[in-house]
């Protein structure tokens, strides 16, 4: 009996042993894969950031008006002008029509035909 003892424990210490090695590569694995998508999250952030300051480098107020000086004969573009603004109160919105029902129908035969229906 003991002997049987014994076996059942080497092969509960074996599995366990097994089990443990599975799951000890497996947490290598995914601590890899989530060093690997650090780094890919932190080059995209890096690249994010250059193409922030190219879009700001581009868009400066400067280099617009030179754009828009070099191109005015094609596009006709004029500054702005501060009387150019509205306020929100003088726009005027279109008004909705009112739907306007031009056939009647009769509910009250419909009514009384589908709850003899539904009794027969």
């Amino acid at each position: 009996m003991k002997s049987l003892l014994y076996v059942v424990t080497a092969l509960a210490v074996f599995g366990l042993a097994f089990w443990a090695y599975r799951e000890n590569y497996a947490t290598q694995q995914v601590l890899k894969e989530t060093r690997s998508l650090q780094r890919n999250i932190g080059a995209a952030q890096e690249r994010l950031s250059v193409l922030k300051a190219e879009w700001a480098y581009l868009n400066r107020p400067d280099r617009l008006i030179e754009l828009a000086e070099l191109n005015f004969e094609r596009l006709g573009l004029l500054p702005l002008r501060p009387d150019q603004f509205g306020r929100v109160d003088e726009v005027t919105y279109p008004l909705q029509p009112a739907l306007l029902i031009t056939e009647g129908v009769d509910v009250s035969g419909l009514n009384a035909t589908s709850g003899q229906e539904a009794g027969q």
